[in-house]
């Protein structure tokens, strides 16, 4: 990622570090420069308050900042679906395979 010198804006904490990154993955790709911030800090979790230990998202470009809400928001309110399988497994969350068998989604 380019390095920005400009006025950067924390978009949201994230519950972990992989979550941050998956997020930051997801805006970069829509063309929004956004980086993982404080992702090294939960090893002194305990001498810090929690809540100022986890892994924030920052965007480069405030201007951007109601793309990347918005944006941000589907990303954590995916619609979990819930089918039966042909085999007879009921599929939870947001999977269009039977894990069972392989099978996919009906249509």
């Amino acid at each position: 990622m380019p390095i920005h010198n400009g006025p950067m804006l924390r978009l949201t904490r994230a519950p972990d570090l992989t979550t941050a990154t998956l997020w930051v993955d997801a805006l970069n790709t829509e063309g929004i420069s956004a980086s993982v911030q404080r992702q090294y800090l939960s090893g002194v979790a305990g001498e810090l308050p929690p809540d100022q230990c986890t892994p924030e998202v920052w965007i480069a470009h405030p201007e951007q900042e109601a793309r990347a809400r918005t944006l941000l928001h589907h990303l954590q309110h995916v619609p979990q679906r819930q089918w039966w399988c042909r085999c007879g497994e009921f599929v939870e969350g947001g999977f269009e395979q039977c894990w069972r068998c392989g099978a996919w989604m009906p249509g």
